[in-house]
């Protein structure tokens, strides 16, 4: 039975990975930022055969730019749990690149939001993952972290932050029982990505997301592109000239 630390359980992509999960019987301890829709998953959860949901088919509200409350949020998933097999960080948002444009303010809460946020949760995690031996800690960053682009260069700097991290990371807790996995998806059908217009053949399904991070993790991979076609777009656009690619207009 696996012990599983979800934070940004309520997230579509998180909660598809959770019920894959829970078709194995995993127990949950769900950290969010809405306490109504965490106990709408750990319900969820529970029908699709998970062993247990603490407490009150739910777990912990967080606001993640309070970075105060990091070190007990963790520390009270682990004390549940008693001990974590995987973590998994999947907060973030889309900004809005034109407002972050004109207000340097909501750029850097934005900033805040998809990599120091993540930065600290991970770092706290990975001291517990530490201590206790073993455990995966897996991290949702992007592909948007490969390459700065026009479009969403202001998500895509937090995310690349957030992987790099990873990496760092990684290498540090090599010997130590601890894997991370930097979880990199392309464009996915979300209601964060809804109404944007997308091309239809680069956009994967949240299930099929879920599927390859699920596998992933349970394979030891270092990193995942998902779906995998990513891995490859992403390598020609880092390798693109910087004549070629500021013209392209990405």
């Amino acid at each position: 039975m696996k012990r599983i630390l979800i934070i940004g359980a309520t997230s579509t992509i998180a909660q598809h990975c959770a019920r894959l999960w829970a078709r194995d019987g995993a127990q949950f301890h769900l950290v969010g930022r809405s306490q109504e829709h965490l106990i709408d998953v750990g319900l969820d959860l529970l029908a699709r055969g998970a062993s247990k949901v603490p407490p009150a088919l739910s777990s912990d509200k967080l606001d993640v730019l309070d970075q105060q409350s990091h070190h007990s949020t963790i520390s009270k998933a682990f004390g549940a749990l008693g001990e974590c097999d995987i973590v998994l960080i999947a907060h973030g948002v889309l900004p809005d690149e034109a407002e972050c444009a004109d207000n340097p303010a909501e750029a850097t809460r934005q900033f805040n939001i998809n990599a120091t946020a993540t930065i600290s949760l991970a770092a706290h995690a990975a001291a517990h993952l530490r201590k206790q031996g073993h455990g995966t800690l897996a991290v949702i960053s992007s592909v948007a972290g490969d390459r700065g682009r026009p479009s969403n260069f202001h998500y895509g700097a937090a995310k690349a932050a957030v992987s790099t991290y990873c990496d760092g990371l990684r290498a540090s807790l090599r010997g130590t029982g601890v894997n991370v996995v930097t979880i990199k998806p392309g464009m996915v059908a979300t209601p964060m990505t809804a109404g944007m217009p997308l091309p239809k053949t680069l956009v994967a399904s949240p299930e099929k997301v879920a599927s390859d991070i699920v596998r992933g993790i349970a394979r030891g991979a270092a990193t995942i592109y998902t779906p995998w076609r990513w891995r490859w777009i992403m390598l020609i656009i880092r390798l693109m000239p910087e004549a070629i690619f500021v013209r392209m207009k990405l």
